[in-house]
């Protein structure tokens, strides 16, 4: 039996609003933030990673990259026609959506392999509310740690290394 991670406790880098230090335990590994910083007034298109508790609800991973193995979260495989609906006025903003798909939506099966493994945290799930961010999630990062779009992104190496031991019951903490 394989503990369980309860929590992730992550932080803005000192000195670097979009780089962040993701603590498990007394372990830290780098991690990537949004482009807009830590924001506790999350909007839609700011950037930010908002500030707060956020649980680990489930994820996705590309089956042709990244082997999601055993772990305590539902995981599904990533689809070609899977996408995430981004627009809040839409009836399934902040949601998966088959693609093609009438309005705007971001593809799961990317090119630049950033949503390999890809873990949906439960910011704006429910209730959702319109134009407060959506696909906030916990996804692998680009060379150098570059900023995302307001989720939490790690390594490969990272992801790996934490996913046996992740839940939908570990609660990932984003503090200042």
């Amino acid at each position: 039996m394989r503990k369980c991670i309860s929590t992730i406790v992550v932080r803005a880098k000192p000195g670097d609003r979009t780089k962040g230090l993701l603590q498990v335990g007394a372990t830290v590994f780098p991690c990537a933030l949004g482009r807009g910083g830590i924001t506790v007034n999350k909007r839609e298109g700011d950037g930010g990673t908002p500030l707060g508790p956020m649980r680990l609800l489930s994820g996705y991973f590309r089956r042709d990259h990244f082997a999601a193995g055993q772990t305590g979260l539902a995981m599904s495989a990533i689809a070609p026609d899977l996408g995430w609906c981004e627009v809040p006025d839409d009836r399934n903003y902040n949601r998966p959506v088959k693609i093609p798909y009438g309005a705007s939506h971001e593809r799961m099966k990317r090119d630049d392999r950033l949503y390999d493994a890809c873990i949906v945290l439960d910011w704006n799930i429910r209730p959702r509310r319109r134009g407060r961010g959506s696909a906030i999630f916990f996804h692998l990062a680009r060379p150098g740690f570059t900023p995302t779009q307001g989720c939490v992104a790690v390594t490969a190496q990272v992801m790996a290394r934490l996913l046996p031991h992740l839940s939908s019951r570990t609660i990932m903490k984003v503090v200042r």
